[in-house]
């Protein structure tokens, strides 16, 4: 007796359609699963075992072996525990199987019969549309997640009896679950934080909005207590609000770590990654021995924000370098190669020197240069070379803490920042992969910042005095062609190209004893 149905296994952020055979015969009873598949597939015997008989079920006492094909592919996680249980009852007939092959089906089986979420719903649900299957039938906490796919029917399923009635055309009271993805996307693009709670910092919320408009990478230098980490909690509420296919991208991703919520539908919101710094280099950029996203990735279309950037590992920063210069990271093992994209905007926050109060005019710094340039030291000048902004952050004055005056609004530091990423989007309509200025690569920087002899000899002198390398050079245009979107300037001119060179300036002074 024999049963088919099909499945679905994630690898990185695809998914590939897996078949489910069953097949029983008269020889000692045994339960065999085959197909590659790893120790949590494994122990679905034991699950499906009960979960068939504490449903009312019959379990038959034959040999049965169950392959899941193609055979080549690991098999990981749980999610195979419903498939294999309904084509343990369809082979022995206690169900019918003529419909089996219109869905994919997924779920883990809880000993009772009941399901559990799972991971990569939306992502199975996407590669299910695009095979041309009719529907998924996915445990009732992922149905928001996997109904965001149009053109494809999605089934909340509770219980494995009520696969079974479903399959067997009783369950007339099943309906394909849909969703206001208008409603969703709007209601999910909401912020707790606001610009307008920081007291003072023009210069630094000035920085800010420029690394916003042209998703520029930042460093905040500045004293304990100065508001680094208050002011990069707030930058996700000035970067314009996320389209639906970024949306999307953004909940692939999260959805296959298993971070997404039950029942939530979307991933709407910029996300905000905050690591701690004792994080390890596969935690950060994704790895294992099952590959999995990393931080990076988690901030796709995001923040990736480092506290404390020199007490993060050598090795551990050192590892951002290619997916800064990229945009995505790809992680190699022995049997297979995942990509993940990691197009993020990295903001970085540190104490000038190890006691915090170098060039502070309030407090005594009690470090040694010896100290300081070691501190310093922890941070390679590669990785600081590809941090567009620099900014100093200094110590928050009495009179403008106890101030009653208001700071603008996030909402209205926003609307600045869409108007020149449209003016971005209209500038590389043509140019695929380029989405802002931080993503121009130098022939882009040659045809899009052109510069007048004033600008020239003002650039050339600031690369002479400051020692600058060849990325920075590149770099200052990109912040100055951003500088001049917000101004709504199509030419650079010598105040644009001032100003970018002192993001980059700061450096010398902190760094150079």
């Amino acid at each position: 007796m024999y049963a088919h149905l099909r499945s679905a296994a994630t690898y990185g952020v695809d998914a590939h359609l897996i078949d489910v055979e069953t097949h029983l015969d008269f020889s000692v009873p045994k339960f065999f699963i085959v197909g590659l598949p790893d120790n949590a597939v494994k122990e679905s015997i034991h699950r499906v075992t009960a979960a068939i008989k504490n449903s009312g079920y019959k379990f038959p006492s034959r040999r049965i072996t169950v392959n899941l094909a193609p055979a080549d592919i690991k098999k990981e996680g749980s999610a195979y525990d419903l498939p294999i249980a309904l084509g343990i009852l369809a082979a022995s007939e206690q169900m019918k199987s003529t419909i089996l092959e219109h869905f994919i089906i997924l779920g883990e089986l809880a000993l009772d019969g009941a399901l559990r979420p799972i991971h990569g719903a939306l992502v199975i649900a996407l590669e299910s549309k695009q095979k041309g299957v009719r529907g998924v039938l996915v445990p009732e906490e992922n149905a928001q997640e996997a109904a965001m796919v149009n053109g494809i029917e999605v089934y909340p399923i509770r219980s494995l009896r009520e696969a079974v009635d479903f399959l067997n055309g009783e369950h007339s009271l099943l309906r394909p679950f849909t969703v206001d993805m208008k409603k969703v996307f709007e209601v999910e693009q909401s912020y707790s934080l606001d610009f307008a709670d920081v007291r003072g910092q023009e210069s630094v919320k000035r920085a800010l909005e420029i690394a916003a408009a042209g998703s520029h990478n930042v460093l905040l230098i500045g004293p304990p207590g100065s508001g680094k980490t208050m002011l990069a909690k707030r930058l996700p509420t000035i970067l314009p609000p996320m389209t639906f296919d970024e949306a999307l991208e953004t909940t692939k991703i999260h959805s296959v770590a298993g971070l997404l919520p039950p029942n939530t539908a979307l991933v709407a919101t910029r996300p905000f990654r905050s690591p701690h710094h004792t994080i390890s280099d596969t935690a950060l950029v994704g790895g294992g021995t099952i590959p999995r996203p990393g931080e990076i990735s988690l901030a796709h279309h995001g923040v990736l924000f480092l506290d404390e950037l020199p007490e993060f590992a050598r090795n551990v920063l050192e590892v951002l370098r290619q997916p800064l210069e990229d945009g995505k990271v790809t992680i190699s093992r022995s049997k297979m190669t995942v990509e993940y994209p990691a197009n993020f905007m990295l903001v970085c926050a540190m104490n000038p020197c190890p006691c915090g109060n170098y060039g502070n005019p309030n407090q005594t710094c009690m470090c040694s240069p010896t100290q300081i340039q070691k501190y310093i030291g922890k941070i390679s000048g590669p990785l600081l070379d590809r941090i567009d902004i620099h900014v100093e952050v200094p110590t928050v004055q009495y009179s403008e803490l106890s101030s009653k005056r208001v700071g603008e609004l996030s909402s209205t530091i926003r609307e600045r920042v869409v108007r020149a990423r449209k003016m971005q989007e209209y500038r590389f309509k043509s140019k695929p992969g380029i989405y802002s200025n931080a993503d121009m690569q130098s022939k882009d920087i040659k045809e899009f910042c052109q510069m007048s002899a004033d600008c020239s000899t003002l650039l050339k002198m600031a690369m002479e005095k400051l020692g600058l390398s060849a990325r920075a050079y590149d770099r200052i245009l990109k912040v100055s062609r951003t500088i001049a979107d917000l101004e709504g300037s199509e030419a650079l001119l010598p105040h644009h190209i001032s100003e970018a060179i002192q993001y980059r300036s700061l450096d010398r002074s902190y760094y150079v004893m």
